[in-house]
């Protein structure tokens, strides 16, 4: 077996990147080994800049076999034309990170496309979109260690609470005892939580106002400490009885919305200037906006968030 490395394990000139996405499966076949060490060789940032406020680019959905965006079911299907809008996203000026699971981040870290960036790991991707068992919010992605192997920021976990299905409580569990590792090892620690029922066979997540606040209420007590916790929200009506529910820094989520886009952004915009919000977290909207033009909703969405 390889020695574990530490950053003094990497000397000389870093690893070098690939030149192009096609090039990956090369390293991933001759040189798996890169990836480790580019992790370990990553260049890093503080956690928030001057402003305090926070753009992150997420891309976890593919993991749960959710591959449709902006009215294409099958919008997400190829992987290179997903990592050059990830990379064009990625490189625009006010954009501060990515969430994503490892196979995404590891292809983003081999292009260079992670330099100087935060990063965040998506934990748990077992609930699969329209199994039978969505709602088994189970842990198959990054773990604890694995996040702090990577030298990533934080972890996010998506917390659906169905008060109809016993299984929730090992959801609640699992998502407790990462924040509470998460907070130990001082890393963020992002919950993500939503009210879920099942609605003739679909689960559907609960936006009302009241439904949020009582998902932030339970989300926000798990765990041994909440020092690192932060949450991740949907934007809903009546946002400011909704983020009076909380102390805890809070990124707004885009989702995947179907109205137009001036009502979106307009929501965003009121929903941004609240105390505790400190940002967006956006995936699908702006990779696959119906103009495929990715830099434009990039640079739109920094625009609210600065």
């Amino acid at each position: 077996m390889n020695p574990t490395l530490t950053p003094l394990d990497v000397v000389g000139a870093p690893p070098a990147f690939v030149g192009s996405v096609a090039e990956i499966n090369e390293v991933r076949v001759r040189e798996p080994q890169r990836i480790r060490q580019l992790l370990l060789s990553r260049r890093r940032r503080e956690l928030l800049g001057p402003d305090g406020r926070l753009m992150i680019v997420a891309c976890d959905h593919p993991a749960r076999g959710a591959l449709a965006a902006a009215g294409r079911p099958t919008a997400m299907n190829n992987r290179r034309d997903l990592l050059e809008r990830l990379a064009t996203a990625l490189a625009r000026p006010g954009v501060d990170g990515l969430l994503a699971t490892a196979d995404i981040a590891e292809d983003l870290l081999l292009l260079g496309a992670l330099e100087g960036l935060l990063v965040f790991s998506s934990m748990n991707r077992g609930g699969l979109q329209g199994a039978t068992f969505e709602m088994d919010d189970r842990r198959t992605g990054y773990d604890v260690q694995g996040t702090i192997d990577a030298r990533f920021e934080g972890a996010k976990m998506l917390t659906r609470i169905d008060l109809d299905d016993p299984g929730t409580v090992a959801t609640l569990e699992q998502c407790g005892q990462a924040v509470t590792d998460l907070n130990r090892a001082e890393l963020i620690a992002m919950v993500e939580p939503f009210m879920s029922r099942r609605v003739g066979g679909r689960v559907v997540n609960d936006l009302s106002p009241d439904a949020v606040i009582k998902s932030v209420h339970i989300a926000q007590g798990l765990g041994a400490s909440s020092a690192y916790t932060w949450m991740k929200l949907p934007v809903v009506a009546e946002m400011e009885r909704v983020m009076e529910s909380t102390t805890l820094p809070t990124l707004l989520l885009g989702g995947d919305p179907d109205g137009a886009a001036d009502d979106t952004y307009a929501s965003w915009r009121a929903a941004l200037a609240l105390p505790s919000v400190r940002g967006l977290v956006l995936g699908r909207t702006m990779l696959y906006p119906a103009d495929d033009d990715v830099a434009k909703a990039v640079d739109t969405a920094v625009s609210l968030v600065r």
